[in-house]
């Protein structure tokens, strides 16, 4: 037989496409998301950019075009070698580490994930950062596994009605519809009295498995099947089984998996419990409580996310006891020991659970994720750790960063292909390409900046067309949308949780004064929010409505938009196409803040409070503060005081930047200021720096131990 007789056939381009379209690669990767998006542009946009729905929604008719279509076949073929050039080049983790340094196996715990708007296991910044940690891991090459739920209907899909009321709705996420695969693995968990059956299913994010656990099975009873409907849904006795399923079924499923781990990290307290399980195995094997306790700790990261006391989960005694009190003979310890694991002031027997401080005290290795979070973290658990003094508290900071080529636009990277030259396969945290900006022309990062902001008001016009209409707007709506949203006016942006702490309608304390800024006929200024509250956050829904109501007064419509059911589509657009992007918390309640980190990747400045990561990032030349950092402790003086430096500011410094401008009609000013941000904030804020910092001050010295 010949060799050409004898080589077997090659695979379909549809089959192969469908292959690239389960690694999530795509994510980041331009040239596949148009390979995706021109099988039908249509099916695309309907399926939220989802391939494998796409794929599956062709008409036999476009099937038998793309299968017959050699160009088609071609694009296959280049976006195939990138994926494969991509696993095959040498990793930042490879080149510096050696040793029983590779022998390193993180497993990465987390409630949600945030990877792309088509697989919606997400319910804000927490699961972003988490998606973006995976895709870092990936491009350096950290050997790392993931562990969380696949959420049958996830968080919630938000609607805004034209008086602001808002619908919460739960489409069903199709599991054969998403870029994940059945593992045919089966595990049991005991949760209370039940044995709980979850399925296990592996999401590919580059180089990195994500496994999903899935209890929506036939042999489990109704209630264990809800388990994993709802991201952050039901009552205290949902959450404590979802965070037994997360944290001792996830251990389970690395075992059912073969996988051995060296190093835990858990992303919040929600997998605390994965320590328990741990001990209790250590015990059973021989082990002392204090010795398993130290091999536990040694082997444990935790990063804590939260500044807000309400934000740590806690549980009453009767609840924790019905589900977990059965550990504490299977430890060695009195009901009384075992409850004070989790308990800051241990003699106190009515303090609940809490889940925080159950991942301290099981976790050598404890971090914030910014450095003012750090301190507040070390104020707020000084009596778990019995200390004299916050100095005391062992807990350290990674600051959270961003993965660039996901929040870069697609737009923007000629530009970079230009004047800053980025090799990103293969790149490490080092590799700082914002270092050239200098270089490059004043009129070209303006002439990017128009672009992007462009871009941004058509999608405004086209998805606030589609969301009056859906509501019952006329026609005069849309027409007065249109007249109005300036596509050369300044543009601010405000895309996050509606929480209170985060403050959505402060900017709107002074009306009048608000209006006379933004209604400048020869300096305008337009205000784009997005944001979802908690489901059972009635306070957050006010907001909601307040900011919407705003949106419909006279002096301001058409110039303030609600985009409703934030998602990461949403806030890609935003980030990259807002000359500004407005951040005003309440100090020191917001850990890090992730979104801020993106606009400089795409010539925006930011204009935020100092707290989370901007007291790291400003330095006075490259974006602008509210306030100097002070704090009250009345909240209306508070609110006063930073509504009034908000107004100040933009009617002093922001408006004249953005405005004045040369004879080339460059606004100078503004221009050197988005050169500073990209020189400060792009690499510094990124996963990249991000993971180095963890694999080198967190992951080895656990491992090593």
């Amino acid at each position: 037989m010949s060799r050409t007789t004898s080589r077997r056939p090659r695979t379909a381009a549809l089959d192969r496409a469908a292959c690239i379209a389960h690694n999530l690669w795509w994510t980041w990767n331009p040239d596949a998301r148009r390979l995706f998006e021109g099988l039908d542009p249509a099916a695309w946009e309907a399926s939220n950019h989802n391939p494998v729905a796409t794929m599956q929604r062709l008409a036999d008719s476009r099937r038998a075009a793309l299968l017959a279509d050699t160009d088609f076949a071609h694009r296959v073929d280049v976006v195939e070698k990138h994926l494969s050039g991509y696993l095959k080049s040498a990793t930042w983790f490879g080149r510096s580490h050696r040793g029983n340094d590779r022998k390193l196996r993180v497993a990465y715990f987390c409630m949600e994930y945030a990877f792309h708007e088509s697989l919606p296991l997400y319910a804000g910044g927490l699961g972003v950062l988490a998606g973006d940690h995976l895709k870092s891991a990936s491009d350096l090459g950290i050997p790392l596994v993931g562990v969380g739920v696949l959420w049958k209907y996830g968080y919630y899909r938000q609607e805004i009605q034209l008086d602001g009321e808002v619908r919460v709705l739960y489409p069903e996420n199709r599991f054969d519809q998403l870029p994940v695969t059945n593992t045919g693995k089966t595990i049991t968990v005991p949760i209370g009295k039940s044995k709980v059956k979850a399925r296990i299913w592996k999401a590919t994010i580059g180089r990195i498995e994500l496994f999903l656990l899935d209890t929506d099975l036939k042999a489990n009873k109704p209630a264990d099947r809800k388990l994993t409907h709802h991201l952050y849904g039901g009552n205290r006795t949902d959450r404590i089984r979802q965070e037994i399923l997360l944290g001792i079924g996830g251990l389970l499923a690395l075992d059912a998996l073969g996988i051995e781990p060296t190093v835990f990290h858990l992303n919040e307290g929600h997998a605390a419990f994965c320590g328990l399980e741990r001990l209790r195995r250590l015990i059973k094997a021989g082990m002392s409580f204090s010795e398993a306790q130290e091999t536990v700790r040694g082997s444990s990261v935790f990063t804590t996310h939260t500044p807000v006391p309400e934000g740590n989960d806690r549980f009453e005694t009767p609840l924790f006891n019905r589900y977990l009190g059965h550990f504490a003979s299977a430890l060695g310890l009195t009901k009384d020991e075992f409850l004070a694991l989790g308990r800051e002031d241990e003699s106190d027997r009515k303090e609940p659970f809490c889940m925080t401080v159950l991942a301290l005290k099981l976790s050598e290795h404890c971090n914030g994720v910014a450095k003012l979070h750090a301190e507040t973290s070390r104020q707020m658990w000084m009596k778990t750790y019995n200390a004299a003094s916050a100095k005391d508290v062992p807990i350290g900071h990674v600051t959270n960063g961003i993965h660039v080529e996901s929040w870069l636009s697609d737009q923007a990277r000629p530009f970079y292909d230009r004047h800053l030259k980025p090799k990103w396969v293969g790149a490490g945290p080092e590799d700082d390409w914002w270092r050239r900006i200098d270089k490059a022309p004043k009129e070209d990062i303006w002439a990017l900046r128009q672009l992007l902001r462009r871009r941004l008001i058509a999608f405004l016009r086209e998805r606030m067309r589609r969301q009056i209409l859906s509501h019952g707007g006329d026609a005069a709506m849309i027409q007065e949308l249109y007249e109005t949203l300036d596509e050369n006016a300044l543009t601010i942006g405000f895309a996050r949780r509606f929480a209170l702490y985060k403050r959505a309608p402060l900017i709107f304390r002074d009306v009048k004064r608000l209006a006379k800024i933004m209604g400048d006929a020869n300096r305008p200024v337009q205000l784009i929010f997005a944001g979802k509250a908690h489901p059972q956050d009635t306070a957050g829904h006010e907001f909601v409505r307040r900011v919407q109501s705003y949106a419909r007064r006279a002096p301001f419509r058409g110039r303030v938009l609600l985009l409703e059911n934030y998602d990461m589509h949403i806030g890609r657009q935003l980030t990259q196409g807002c000359d500004l992007w407005l951040n005003n918390p309440i100090r020191p309640m917001e850990a890090s803040g992730t979104s801020g980190m993106k606009p400089p990747l795409n010539a925006g400045l930011n204009f935020s409070i100092l707290d989370g990561w901007w007291p790291e990032g400003y330095n006075g030349r490259n974006g602008w503060s509210i306030g100097s950092g002070e704090t009250f402790t009345s909240r209306a003086k508070q609110d006063r005081y930073d509504a009034e430096s908000i107004y100040e500011t933009l009617e002093n410094e922001i408006v004249p930047a953005f405005y004045d401008r040369n004879r080339k009609g460059v606004p100078a000013r503004w221009v050197r200021m988005v050169v500073s941000s990209m020189k400060s904030v792009c690499c510094e804020f990124s996963t990249h720096r991000m993971l180095s910092e963890y694999t080198d001050g967190f992951y080895l010295p656990a491992h090593r131990s």
